[in-house]
């Protein structure tokens, strides 16, 4: 709703262009047609687009081959948006990404055929973060949105620093779980913008460890103590990976109405035991103050 998915998809299939035009007008960069790994981009999932072939219907329209699009989240414009620190550094980093190779396997870059120029200013408008309100208007910068699934799922560099210098506490979000988006976040985010977290938030619910203890979907809501003994160890392995990275971690159990007090109960005592401290949440049902005592354990 903010206008950037527009931004980066019109800048993606503008490179797609370019390359193609440089095929069509003599293919100076020598680029094989069968290895251009840059790939058109559309925001819907439509799976009849995933394989194409582009450029039929005669000489005016180009050299057949193939080709294909992706989810605008799965386009590496996207990825490289929300790790650029300003236009220059927006520019560098789009010149600097591979759309496929010579015949002789060396490797062509967006900077090779003069795109990176056009696609800035494409994105210059849509690098400024988005402040938005939640229903309780309380602040919120929403900028970007990478998959974590083939890129690093943070949000935008410029939206974290930007807040930081804003408010005197900042919660981000790492998509796709601890042991996807969380370790992104700390090995690429964090370290190519130098920030460092104060703290890390897992979030968990009673549901998803009983699951992982090998309770059916269809069977969730009864209360199974054995299997929250069993599902424990997913929790306790995800909050052991993000203590290796020298930072306090919280569990906050997003409370469900159908979890029993003896499973709550045991949840948080087995997080004690593994000297990790968990709260109960309950924003689900309550809003903000349903929250409040996670916050002050983040304080804490």
């Amino acid at each position: 709703f903010t206008g950037d998915f527009h931004a980066i998809g019109a800048a993606n299939n503008l490179l797609a262009a370019m390359i193609d035009n440089h095929i069509y007008w003599g293919n100076e960069p020598a680029l094989d047609v069968r290895r251009i790994a840059w790939r058109r981009a559309l925001d819907m999932n439509d799976r009849a687009l995933r394989r194409v072939t582009v450029g039929l219907g005669g000489s005016a329209n180009g050299f057949p081959r193939e080709d294909g699009f992706d989810i605008t989240v799965a386009s590496e414009v996207m990825a490289v948006f929300c790790l650029a620190t300003d236009l220059g550094d927006l520019q560098r980093r789009l010149g600097a990404m591979v759309i496929g190779e010579t015949r002789d396997r060396r490797v062509i870059r967006v900077a090779d055929i003069m795109a990176s120029g056009a696609m800035t200013a494409l994105l210059k408008d849509a690098l400024a973060p988005n402040l938005v309100q939640t229903l309780e208007h309380n602040p919120a910068l929403i900028h970007g949105g990478p998959f974590a699934n083939i890129a690093h799922g943070c949000n935008s560099v410029i939206a974290t620093r930007t807040a930081l210098k804003l408010g005197d506490y900042v919660v981000t979000e790492a998509g796709f779980g601890a042991d996807l988006g969380a370790e992104k976040f700390f090995d690429i985010k964090c370290r190519i913008s130098g920030l460092r977290p104060a703290c890390a938030v897992v979030v968990a619910t009673v549901r998803a460890i009983k699951m992982h203890g090998g309770v059916a979907k269809d069977a969730l809501k009864s209360e199974n103590l054995e299997a929250v003994r069993a599902g424990f160890a997913n929790l306790r392995r995800h909050t052991g990976n993000l203590a290796k990275f020298g930072v306090p971690v919280v569990v906050s159990v997003n409370r469900f109405g159908g979890d029993t007090k003896a499973e709550l109960d045991l949840l948080t005592g087995l997080c004690a035991d593994a000297g990790v401290e968990a709260v109960i949440a309950e924003h689900w049902a309550h809003g903000g103050i349903g929250a409040a005592n996670l916050g002050e354990a983040v304080l804490a």
